[in-house]
């Protein structure tokens, strides 16, 4: 990425960016820092990179016992923390038009954690965000006062190019997310994991700035 803009290769040029496709025209709603960040193109080899801090990472007790199924999957963040730096890549590939994910947080004594996902249109304003094993959550893609929206409508097991729905969310509730303009330089992220029975599993929240000088190298 130069001068803050996404590194994008020449053959993509005829190509809306994903989050366009997937919002419609209410694309033109978000905010602009919002636009920049997911304005990576399909078929490209677009990248973008972020970096800030978490101001929280926390999690219930009962969310705590969830872990190891986290684990298995890379589906969530296991460490608690307040104030840790993050960076979060994004890419595009050529031979699709998904976008991936990966969120390296920089917990103090641990290994730096990825976190990583990534995303496809499946019709409309609908995606589904995919991590481990081929187990996805589908999602519902809005543009809200400027900010990028993201609610929960189920969780499926891909097998053999199938969808096959699976009733994860009671085990651990429905998830929100949204990513929200602060001024023309920096935009705020939080994500919360909330249970119907059990109130909130998880949640983690920050600030980011595009930085055009961040390498590849965690």
């Amino acid at each position: 990425m130069k001068n803050g803009k996404v590194q994008r290769s020449g053959d993509a040029e005829n190509h809306l960016p994903v989050f366009q496709t997937v919002l419609g025209d209410a694309w033109h709603d978000l905010g602009d820092i919002v636009k920049r960040h997911y304005s990576l193109q399909p078929y490209s080899n677009d990248y973008i990179c972020v970096s800030g801090t978490m101001q929280e990472v926390q999690h219930s007790a009962i969310g705590k016992l969830l872990i190891p199924f986290g684990w298995i999957f890379g589906a969530l963040v296991p460490y608690r923390g307040i104030d840790v730096p993050i960076d979060v890549h994004y890419n595009s590939h050529l031979d699709n038009n998904s976008i991936y994910w990966d969120r390296v947080f920089q917990f103090p004594g641990h290994r730096p954690f990825h976190f990583r996902s990534h995303m496809e249109q499946i019709g409309g304003n609908r995606v589904i965000e995919f991590v481990r094993f081929g187990v996805g959550l589908r999602l519902r893609v809005t543009a809200e006062e400027g900010a990028l929206v993201f609610r929960d409508e189920g969780y499926i097991w891909r097998l053999f190019g199938v969808d096959i729905p699976v009733p994860v969310g009671l085990l651990f509730g429905r998830a929100y997310v949204e990513e929200r303009p602060v001024d023309a330089q920096n935009f705020s992220m939080k994500m919360t994991l909330r249970h119907p029975l059990f109130g909130e599993l998880f949640r983690y929240s920050g600030r980011f700035v595009i930085k055009p000088d961040i390498s590849r190298n965690s």
